[in-house]
């Protein structure tokens, strides 16, 4: 596992190093995305809000997380990369430069957290799945400064959500519900069902930087 961990975190690191640099570009504006996030507010703007599809959850906090995330994400539903229907049908909707929009708006919404620097140690099971799945290597040691901003802040998202998400690696592209990523279905691919919601009751229950912000329909 510990070469695993070393060949992931060079790979992620390999991979920045060859990408342009990112003043280069294109940039989205919050100003522009306040007015593209209509279809965003009916979901992702009511607090407690749960989806019934694949199975009952709390759909992801956005507010905080990285725009880069974001735009990455909504790419990859209108690809076809992750096959929720809804969400495929919004980002489907969406240009290039209105997930950028749309990313940097969420991006900074609302007053900033700042997550601790360093988390309380986990309960001996929990520590060795995270090592297990090199989660540091690209979330973080406290799993809000991702390595990349490509790559999600996941502490205090929503657990049932975290659970979904992880197992929605593992179906990949054998269900409307499945995403396709190679290095995450293949961290996934080594647990089970109980160590996944494990690992999703650890990260959902730590301090982080993500948060729901009610938002009014009416604009």
């Amino acid at each position: 596992m510990k070469q695993y961990y070393t060949f992931l975190t060079a790979a992620v690191f390999g991979l920045a190093f060859l990408s342009p640099s990112h003043a280069q570009d294109p940039q989205g504006s919050a100003a522009a995305g306040e007015k593209k996030i209509a279809m965003c507010i009916g979901c992702h703007g009511i607090s407690g809000y749960q989806s019934s599809f694949p199975e009952v959850h709390k759909v992801p906090m956005i507010s905080g997380q990285s725009a880069a995330y974001i735009a990455t994400a909504l790419k990859a539903y209108k690809s076809g990369e992750r096959r929720h229907p809804t969400m495929r049908s919004v980002a489907k909707g969406l240009t290039d430069q209105d997930m950028l929009d749309v990313a940097a708006y969420y991006e900074q919404h609302g007053k900033p957290i700042k997550a601790p620097a360093e988390l309380p140690a986990p309960a001996a099971q929990v520590a060795q799945l995270l090592e297990k799945g090199g989660c540091v290597g690209c979330h973080g040691n406290n799993f809000s400064q991702p390595v990349s901003p490509e790559f999600p802040k996941i502490a205090g998202q929503h657990k049932d959500y975290l659970y979904v998400a992880l197992k929605s690696y593992k179906a990949g592209k054998q269900a409307v519900w499945g995403r396709e990523n190679a290095i995450m279905t293949g961290i996934v691919e080594q647990f089970n069902a109980n160590e996944l919601k494990l690992l999703a009751q650890y990260l959902g229950s730590q301090p982080g930087e993500l948060k729901v912000i009610p938002q009014s329909k009416f604009r």
